[in-house]
């Protein structure tokens, strides 16, 4: 879907299709599609539910920014959460969503695999906190962009 402009109310429409149990969408690719932090927390949504079977999930070129980052963080600190890999390339995000990121990822850290936060603003400090949580074992993400 990438690429649409499907913007805030798409996806509001797109996640009750997924949140229903006979989805199996396991990829979501949902780049360059004029979403905001809207469509962030009806994400957060899916992502808490036991009945959603995403793996993956890309955002990236999309005006997220930090609010935004703070929704999907609500949905990936939920142990329901599958979310492997989250792609945030492009999101204006700053070390503010970083800490956000970093404290989700340690409040459970059994999913997510790989995060890309390529093209965003996150300072060293940002960086520093997800590098913290990448190096340490009990967490299981391997691949920090």
């Amino acid at each position: 879907m990438s690429g649409n402009k499907l913007q805030d109310s798409g996806v509001k429409l797109l996640s009750a299709g997924l949140e229903d149990p006979h989805c199996k969408l396991e990829t979501l690719k949902l780049n360059d599609c004029n979403l905001t932090e809207k469509s962030c927390e009806v994400l957060a949504s899916t992502l808490s539910s036991k009945t959603s079977g995403l793996r993956e999930i890309d955002l990236g070129g999309n005006e997220l920014q930090d609010s935004g980052v703070r929704f999907i963080c609500a949905g990936l600190a939920n142990p329901q959460c599958k979310l492997e890999t989250l792609r945030l390339a492009g999101c204006s995000i700053t070390e503010e969503g970083c800490a956000s990121l970093a404290s989700a990822l340690r409040s459970n850290p059994s999913h997510l695999k790989e995060l890309d936060l390529s093209g965003n603003t996150p300072e060293v400090s940002g960086v520093k906190l997800l590098s913290s949580v990448q190096e340490d074992p009990l967490y299981t993400l391997k691949t920090l962009q």
